[in-house]
């Protein structure tokens, strides 16, 4: 049992203080000389018997009673009483939700890749005369049960399912759990995978793969897009045919837009200055700038 379920003894505050108090009175009486010594000392083994037939149990906590070895029931919470020598309680156990660690080492995936897999199980006590009587030691129990069950589902799972499906992975393994701590009367209510570690070589492997698989995509993404820029101009280059009025606005607009920009040289083919009358936009851009400038 770990601190939380111990058999805490009938030592408590107010055991000790009935032992006091009782031990005071037999005292006063037997220096008034109204008792005598062995009345004394039946009083003072009465007193003993007494305090340590008062019990307390915590709010979260519940004693089972043991009747001359045969189970009676549970006490508590708070004070109560039992009978002294012939009650015994061997344990209070702890109703509260507690967590256990777990981990597998070097256990092989479904596609022989070792790896070692640390969890948790958050676990509780639902019915303490099932936990007190079915299992003698259920705290080992469930470590033992959730750190072979986690093996089990690695052993049944890629290496890529475990790295992607953590949760589902953890509500498979967490209904394994349940369905063998049940009858214990232990709920075993939510398991989480804390980490998953891989060698290193291999880690290595798989990020250059990860790296490899971005820079296709990225290429894909590239050759995507000239795909369809070259469908566009095509679409473009179309409507540009029987349309020589829309080209020549075109052609001066990309002259402009050239040119507006300090510094900047464009280069033309000497047929487009021909056909589109560039040589002389360009000569009214260029005066237009000067004037600007005031040269």
């Amino acid at each position: 049992m770990t601190t939380n379920d111990l058999n805490k003894g009938w030592f408590n505050p107010i055991s000790l203080s009935v032992l006091l108090i009782l031990i005071g009175v037999s005292a006063v009486l037997y220096i008034l000389h109204i008792i005598t010594i062995p009345i004394l000392s039946s009083l003072l083994l009465a007193s003993v018997l007494f305090a340590s037939a008062i019990r307390i149990a915590n709010q979260w906590e519940r004693a089972v009673v043991l009747r001359m070895g045969k189970f009676k029931g549970l006490k508590g919470p708070g004070p109560f009483m039992i009978i002294p020598i012939i009650d015994n309680i061997p344990v209070y156990i702890d109703q509260r939700v507690r967590v256990s660690a777990f981990k597998a080492e070097q256990t092989l995936s479904k596609d022989t890749v070792p790896v070692n897999v640390d969890a948790v199980v958050y676990w509780t006590v639902w019915d303490v005369e099932k936990a007190a009587l079915e299992v003698q030691n259920y705290i080992k129990a469930i470590e033992h049960i959730a750190q072979t069950g986690l093996r089990d589902t690695i052993g049944k799972h890629e290496l890529s399912e475990l790295l992607q499906d953590r949760d589902k992975i953890a509500e498979d393994l967490q209904q394994v759990l349940d369905r063998n701590t049940n009858p214990w009367g232990i709920t075993c209510q939510t398991v989480g995978i804390k980490d998953i570690v891989i060698p290193q070589a291999l880690a290595d492997s798989m990020s250059k793969e990860a790296q490899a698989e971005r820079e296709r995509r990225a290429r894909v993404i590239l050759g995507t897009a000239e795909t369809e820029i070259a469908e566009k101009f095509e679409q473009a280059s179309k409507k540009y045919t029987n349309n020589p009025v829309a080209l020549h606005l075109r052609g001066m607009n990309m002259l402009f837009e050239g040119l507006k920009e300090k510094g900047s040289m464009v280069i033309v083919p000497s047929s487009a200055l021909e056909t589109m009358n560039l040589g002389a936009m360009g000569g009214l851009v260029s005066l237009a700038k000067c004037n600007e400038t005031g040269v």
